[in-house]
């Protein structure tokens, strides 16, 4: 197929990617990332997110097929040795994500611009816990969140730290985002809430002298924050690819059948 004429190999540097590196370099005549039409990661989920930000900060975007020589794999496909790959890598389906926007604004009036795939997440800097103000759409809907913190996960990302939180699994199709409280103490009984994901989300920090608050958009954090505001980004989709049967929707949908 045309779309996979070039090729670029990303691999990470964990011994248990290097062991294979070479089975993979011997595979097909590689290009650098900015030459490809698709990328071929291998590595666990960290390293995707890692490559997938890059292209998003150079916006080089490409689609990206992966192999999980990691831990958990979430984002990655099952490894069967190299040998497979670019046949695998023929029959792959791909699966459109969408990236939240973040712009955070510091104490000292900077400001910082990230995306994240999986998810944002305000954070308490000290032993004190952290005064926040909701707002969805313009409306306030929590004066003040009295918490460890707050988080927005996208459905890509709904079953990493939002479901460590006892946040909702997301389908990948649902176009919804999950707003979900990190060890809310007031108000004590709120759960968190699910929004269309066409939704703009904004924090302001409150007492941010006393209770100061950082800010984490996936692997990026900025600290000391006053406000932030959140938005998915369509203009900046990316495209995973996925062996049949073995899709990331997949894997979502039988993450709610583990007991």
């Amino acid at each position: 197929m045309a779309e996979f004429e070039k090729l670029a190999l990303m691999v990470s540097d964990s011994a248990k990617a290097q062991e294979v590196a070479q089975e993979f370099q011997s595979l097909t005549d590689w290009v650098s990332p900015e030459d490809a039409d698709t990328v071929v990661v291998v590595g666990g989920d960290g390293f995707m997110l890692q490559t997938l930000h890059a292209m998003l900060d150079h916006g080089n975007v490409k689609p990206v097929y992966g192999v999980n020589l990691g831990t958990v794999g979430f984002l990655m496909n099952r490894y069967r040795g190299a040998d497979k790959v670019l046949q695998r890598l023929e029959k792959a389906r791909g699966l459109a994500v969408a990236p939240l926007c973040m712009e955070a604004t510091t104490q000292e009036g900077q400001v910082h611009t990230f995306c994240a795939i999986n998810e944002v997440s305000l954070l308490r800097e000290t032993r004190q816990t952290a005064k926040i103000e909701v707002t969805v759409d313009t409306k306030v809907r929590i004066k003040e969140l009295v918490c460890d913190g707050v988080l927005v996960s996208t459905p890509a990302g709904s079953t990493a730290y939002n479901l460590s939180a006892d946040g909702p699994i997301l389908p990948l199709d649902s176009q919804l985002l999950a707003l979900t409280p990190i060890s809310a103490f007031r108000p004590r009984r709120w759960r968190g809430a699910i929004l269309p994901d066409r939704s703009q989300i904004r924090f302001r920090v409150l007492e941010s002298d006393k209770r100061p608050v950082s800010v984490v958009a996936d692997q990026k954090e900025v600290r000391d924050i006053a406000e932030v505001s959140l938005a998915i980004a369509r203009e900046r989709e990316l495209k995973l690819l996925f062996d049949p049967g073995h899709t990331l929707d997949e894997r979502i949908v039988a993450e709610q059948f583990v007991v």
